[in-house]
């Protein structure tokens, strides 16, 4: 897992091989944070991970001057592995939090200026996710909501969808709140 841009650029962590989870490639990675550049300035801004997996975003959104970022895993051993990496990096502004992503979004506690969610694919509620997180007032007015998902899959025709790109494999679908 590399760091793309920021302050902690260039900085390189080696994922345990035992992995389960899919870190979103560099190519795709450093392509989304052109777009999402265009969009929203990451700086002191208040950003939410949804299934971190690795962290690889949440880490990127720091770098790039995010004032705080929450990312949530529920997987203990990439939870971890988030939590090393945080030490590493001394980054005190990372929350993460060793949850289900569902449960978190029903509580509501905190809305955000960027939420990402990349979710296994496989996952079966995965559809709703979108839904979920736009219903649930979770973004602050003109907010950013990124979803990675397979290409199977268009939310186009839901409420604040802005646009779809698509790097590889990788699909990402971006909402905008509106006021």
């Amino acid at each position: 897992m590399r760091i793309i841009s920021g302050k902690y650029k260039s900085r390189r962590f080696d994922v345990p091989k035992s992995f389960k989870a899919r870190p979103t490639t560099d190519f795709a990675k450093e392509n989304l944070f052109n777009v999402i550049g265009n969009l929203i300035d990451l700086e002191d801004i208040v950003a939410l991970d949804l299934f971190s997996g690795t962290g690889s975003i949440s880490f990127e959104l720091l770098s790039r001057g995010c004032k705080e970022v929450i990312c949530i895993e529920k997987d203990a051993a990439h939870y971890t592995f988030i939590k090393k990496v945080k030490a590493e990096l001394k980054a005190d502004n990372l929350y993460p939090l060793k949850t289900d992503v569902f449960k978190y979004l029903e509580s509501g506690l905190q809305t955000f200026d960027f939420i990402f969610a990349d979710p296994p694919y496989a996952l079966k509620n995965l559809s709703l996710i979108p839904e979920l997180v736009l219903s649930k007032a979770l973004l602050n007015p003109e907010g950013i909501f990124v979803m990675e998902h397979p290409k199977e899959y268009d939310f186009s025709q839901l409420p604040g969808f802005i646009q779809k790109r698509v790097y590889g494999a990788v699909n990402f679908s971006i909402f905008r709140k509106k006021d």
